[in-house]
């Protein structure tokens, strides 16, 4: 089993900081990779080459740069100066994210979202290889831009540098369509929570369709299926819990409207309809507090690992059979604990 450290926090904080120390022991410890994220506040760029500047070994990845934020140029153009001067550790993270953030935030339309990510990657691709001067016809993205609004002027343009052609690139999905499009396309796919004794069906379902395209990128054994976890050594288990259920209450309740929070919709397919449903009333209706408390501990608890040390080995077993199965290669750990470090690196590195 890989791991690696998610930095989720640094993207909701209210004064983004990087927890250094925790990194370079990650780094020390034999993690794979550091992870950086953004939502609609700190970008994910600024942390990763934060990151990349202050370490030499571990991998550095976006978990995501949102879509609807640049143009595939861009990305490309970010993808290729990251993973150059950090000498080849850099990992593309990219997600579609959500219609609030889409179109409120970065006034993007959200309409066909996966067309949308098949076009992006695809472009980031060409740019990458530099077999040919950059065009694209696309229902998203027309490249050269032309029209009634433009200049006339565009032209079909080479990378000035020489990047990677190889760049690592993962998506971000949780969704049916998202899983086939990442195993199609991409090297790996990064969900945001799993049940670890139902990943089977995600790997020989969704990603077994995208595999199974002519046009695949990678097969089973070449690509990444890594999972956010969050790993906290603590003596009283229900104490965690109620730490984390504001935290889970906002991805259900309110990472998304409530026809389309695709974190609900995952949630809900892992058994839990009923109570999404009264997360997300509530918090939809400005009752946050009861929507946290109305998380399911059990959730909490299936998804992450939580308690004394003793507890958290027993129930690593869940995770390990997961990976023997072959249906989970990574965890992202997000956790700054030294003890919770070691711990998962004394038990998988």
């Amino acid at each position: 089993m890989k791991l690696g450290l998610g930095l989720i926090q640094t993207a909701f904080s209210a004064n983004p900081t990087i927890d250094l120390d925790a990194v370079r022991l990650a780094e020390d410890l034999g993690f794979h990779s550091v992870w950086a994220a953004e939502a609609y506040g700190c970008d994910a760029v600024t942390s990763a080459t934060w990151l990349a500047a202050h370490t030499s070994k571990i991998k550095v990845g976006t978990a995501i740069m949102q879509i609807p934020a640049r143009s595939p140029a861009s990305a490309a153009m970010t993808a290729i100066g990251l993973d150059a001067l950090s000498q080849g550790r850099f990992i593309l993270g990219l997600g579609s994210s959500g219609p609030q953030v889409a179109e409120g935030w970065h006034g993007v339309a959200y309409n066909r979202p996966l067309e949308r990510t098949r076009e992006y990657v695809a472009i980031i691709r060409k740019i990458l290889e530099r077999k040919e001067p950059l065009q694209h016809d696309g229902f998203h993205y027309q490249l050269p831009l032309t029209g009634s609004n433009t200049t006339g002027a565009g032209k079909p343009l080479k990378s000035v540098a020489h990047p990677n052609a190889d760049q690592p690139i993962v998506l971000a999905s949780i969704s049916p369509g998202g899983l086939r499009l990442a195993a199609e396309i991409a090297d790996g796919v990064l969900l945001s929570f799993i049940d670890p004794n139902a990943t089977q069906d995600i790997v020989d379902r969704h990603l077994a369709d995208g595999f199974a395209k002519d046009e695949a990128r990678c097969t089973r054994e070449e690509f990444t299926v890594s999972t956010f976890v969050s790993v906290i050594v603590h003596d009283d288990v229900s104490e965690v819990q109620a730490m984390m259920k504001p935290t889970l209450a906002r991805q259900l309740g309110g990472m998304g409207s409530k026809g389309k929070n695709f974190y609900a919709e995952f949630a809900k397919r892992m058994g839990y309809a009923d109570e999404v449903d009264q997360i997300q009333a509530l918090y939809l209706a400005g009752e946050k507090d009861k929507a946290a408390s109305a998380v399911p501990a059990d959730l909490i608890d299936l998804t992450n690992l939580i308690g004394p040390p003793a507890r958290i080995r027993e129930r690593l077993s869940m995770w390990r059979e997961a990976e023997q199965r072959g249906s989970l290669d990574m965890m992202l750990i997000t956790s700054s604990q030294p003890e919770a470090l070691k711990l998962m690196a004394e038990e998988l590195l």
